[in-house]
């Protein structure tokens, strides 16, 4: 019987377990997938092992199988992803490819909801041609997709999920994160803000609904209560991911009128909330907070003084960046290809794959230049240190990355046409990071006032 034949009853019988579990059982509906996923990982090994393993001779091919949004409000974050891989992989292609073969990109919509992207990545590690996912952009989708990566042994890197829950067991194998994690990503904001507004009193937090949303509050509201106790949090607003609305929260904040209003917003909700909110007031009435404000600085008009960063060290324009040859000509390459210069999570996908061709290189090195096997990549990827186009990803004992966070505010210059990022600082990448296998809410209960004072100040990273 074909993959693909197998697949289709594989399908099958899993709608028939849902139908059984949820009717006959009575579990929720979330229960009821937990226990479908289960044995679809199950069923899954076996189509894998009956088709053939990552093949040791140079394949004609490298596929990849690349998992963004293509379409949906989140489309305004995840194309610019998409736009860097082509751009990239053409590159790579250019210069003979990796190991000498050709790199082939095999996109996978996450729009589709979960399921359909479980499915996917299912379907494209059956090809032994794929040997390596680059997956995912959302959060949800990459704690769905990591249990998978390790049943079916198939490297996977995770190029914008940025949820400190997916590596915390330090058990990984298969499943890399060298962009970082939400824990530097926002312990930053709070250091940066605390050294800026050192009288801060009040703060709202406007994120989305989900696991990125929820962890970003409470790593940031840890940081804040850990450095300045008396700090309080007068609103915590979680609007659906993809909402096209905001007036009820914006609203919601005018009444509340914080000192500081803190939001990781994305994609189209950052640009509909800050079109919205601009008007009413509040980027003048409170100090705003926008984590990943870089994104839509080319689309939005944003006054000078809002914080803003790129959850890591992906800022074309850094002093970093603009001191390597190939990330200016990749800059101007990406503008004049797509209209617009990269933007963080741009940066973010094409590190991913210098990332991934750096394991290829190793793990061809270290075997004596045979083709490796999946488990010779992941085994290159472990502890690796890799130089990318905006500094370095050094990936620990757990898998997650090591990276540097730059963090700034918007300023406009007579030199360019939209807003830059000024007054920056860049913090290193191990120094806002607990050990491997510590709490990380645990440990930032820890911090103290002197550990702030310790790190670069706003402004030092020109």
């Amino acid at each position: 019987m074909t993959s693909r034949g197998m697949s289709i009853i594989v399908a099958r019988c899993l709608s028939s377990f849902e139908r059984l579990f949820r009717l006959d059982r009575g579990l929720p509906r979330s229960n009821v997938r937990l226990v479908v996923d289960g044995l679809a990982g199950a069923l899954a090994i076996g189509i894998v092992a009956a088709t053939p393993v990552a093949a040791q001779e140079k394949p004609s091919t490298l596929g990849l199988g690349i998992f963004t949004f293509t379409s949906g409000p989140a489309a305004a974050y995840g194309m610019p992803g998409k736009n860097a891989a082509d751009l990239m992989i053409d590159e790579i292609n250019a210069k003979g490819g990796i190991g000498g073969v050709p790199v082939s990109a095999t996109y996978v919509d996450e729009a589709q909801g979960a399921q359909g992207v479980i499915a996917e990545y299912r379907r494209l590690a059956g090809d032994a041609k794929n040997q390596v996912m680059i997956a995912a952009l959302s959060s949800a989708n990459c704690l769905a997709l990591a249990p998978l990566a390790e049943q079916l042994e198939v490297p996977t890197v995770g190029w914008n999920c940025d949820t400190h829950q997916l590596l915390m067991d330090g058990k990984s194998k298969y499943v890399f994160r060298p962009s970082g994690n939400t824990v530097p990503e926002f312990i930053a904001y709070a250091i940066y803000l605390l050294d800026r507004k050192p009288d801060v009193k009040t703060v709202a937090i406007i994120n989305p609904d989900y696991a990125f949303g929820h962890d970003a509050a409470k790593i940031f509201t840890a940081a804040l209560k850990a450095l300045k106790p008396d700090v309080e949090i007068v609103a915590e607003l979680y609007p659906k991911l993809g909402s096209p609305n905001y007036q009820t929260e914006i609203s919601r904040l005018s009444t509340a009128r914080p000192d500081v209003v803190f939001s990781n917003l994305w994609g189209a909700d950052l640009e509909n909330f800050v079109r919205q909110a601009a008007p009413r007031g509040i980027f003048t009435s409170s100090q705003v907070i926008l984590a990943l404000g870089e994104t839509v600085l080319q689309r939005v008009p944003l006054p000078d003084g809002v914080i803003v960063g790129v959850l890591g060290d992906g800022w074309w324009m850094s002093p970093d960046a603009k001191a390597k040859p190939e990330t200016v000509k990749f800059a101007e390459a990406y503008k004049a290809r797509f209209g617009e210069y990269p933007v963080f999570p741009s940066i973010k996908m094409a590190n991913a794959l210098i990332y991934v061709k750096a394991a290829y290189d190793t793990a061809m090195q270290k075997n004596g230049g045979k083709w490796p096997t999946r488990a010779e990549l992941a085994a290159a990827m472990k502890g690796s240190k890799v130089e990318t186009l905006t500094g370095t990803a050094q990936t620990r004992a757990d898998n997650d990355g090591l990276v540097d966070q730059i963090v700034g505010v918007t300023i406009k210059t007579p030199a360019q046409q939209l807003p830059m990022i000024g007054d920056m600082v860049r913090y290193k990448g191990d120094s806002l990071m607990p050990q491997a296998g510590q709490d990380p809410l645990a440990w930032i209960a820890t911090l103290k006032p002197e550990f702030a004072k310790s790190l670069p100040k706003p402004g030092s990273y020109k």
